[in-house]
């Protein structure tokens, strides 16, 4: 039986938390990508808390810029978010999806916004 796109997802974002996990020093960048919007979060695995979070939800400005353009100002304003809760450096955890298009674009501009990953 041929697996959906959803499964097949899920089935790599499994494999790729067997090895990723966030610590206090160095939290995990875990994005998730509805078809219409992109989220973000800054999560210690050790204690489970969050300690940032965002989404192109939260930006009222984003209206008529593409769904790329979105991703790249929600990874600059999780970059800010991180920095003021007091994380420099992240793993990042991109769930499943390709590094390619809106997922590519939140992680460059997180780089550029200051977090190492």
């Amino acid at each position: 039986m041929a697996l959906t796109r959803t499964d097949r997802r899920i089935r790599i974002k499994r494999r790729i938390r067997k090895t990723i996990s966030g610590t206090a020093n160095r939290p995990r960048l875990a994005v998730f990508r509805s078809n219409k919007d992109i989220y973000a979060q800054v999560v210690d695995d050790v204690n489970g808390k969050t300690l940032a979070s965002y989404g192109s939800l939260n930006v009222k400005e984003l209206k008529g810029q593409t769904k790329t353009e979105q991703a790249a100002v929600v990874g600059k304003m999780i970059a800010d978010v991180a920095k003021s809760a007091g994380v420099e450096s992240v793993v990042f955890d991109r769930s499943g999806y390709l590094y390619h298009g809106r997922v590519k674009a939140l992680a460059e501009a997180a780089r550029e916004g200051g977090l190492k990953f």
